[in-house]
């Protein structure tokens, strides 16, 4: 496991995905782990800490996670852009070694039975809010965020620190197609009174 990982503050952890990330999410039931990409994540509330994010019906990760009720959400970075996008293509019901093929490494925290995925720069550990009309309706998942953690290179006193970290590290957001950004230098805005 990262030697950098360190626990992130529940009312802080919509942070680690406010800024609009592609994110990873995984789920396991009756021993079958799967990891997914999806583009529309966000944070919902700060305390208790909760977070949304949308999975296609199709999707083998939205099974194991209605099962299970619990599911991660992860910040993949720059060095996992292949891996985020592989994921995002294959479906576990078609390829059983899907996870091996597209490199994809998990860990285990203790009292988490859910797969977190190696490499990331953050992890969002949540528990499902049933809420069956969205769900079948919109395919909107709602999660309370049970623990949190981020890669201290990365994500130190509650904010991201992108610019003091090696390229490799940043966020990646989807356009599609293959098609990602990634996240650029700090703009800061002063508020009133401050120069």
């Amino acid at each position: 496991m990262n030697t950098h990982v360190a626990p992130v503050e529940l009312g802080k952890a919509y942070r680690l995905i406010n800024h609009g990330p592609t994110v990873l999410v995984s789920a396991s039931h009756d021993g079958v782990d799967d990891v997914m990409a999806a583009a529309w994540s966000c944070g919902l509330e700060a305390f208790p800490a909760k977070l949304t994010v949308v999975l296609d019906k199709s999707s083998k990760t939205r099974e194991l996670l209605e099962r299970s009720g619990r599911f991660v959400v992860q910040v993949p970075t720059v060095a996992q852009a292949k891996l985020t996008h592989a994921v995002g293509t294959r479906s576990l019901r078609d390829d059983p070694d899907k996870l091996k093929r597209c490199g994809v490494e998990v860990f285990r925290l203790a009292g988490h039975d859910t797969p977190f995925v190696q490499g990331c720069s953050a992890w969002l550990a949540c528990r499902l809010i049933p809420e069956p009309h969205n769900q079948e309706t919109y395919d909107l998942f709602i999660g309370e965020i049970v623990g949190a953690w981020a890669d201290a290179r990365v994500f130190q006193n509650g904010h991201w620190m992108f610019e003091n970290a090696e390229p490799g590290l940043r966020s990646i957001h989807y356009i599609a197609g293959g098609h990602f950004y990634v996240i650029g230098e700090p703009l800061i805005v002063p508020t009133e009174g401050q120069v």
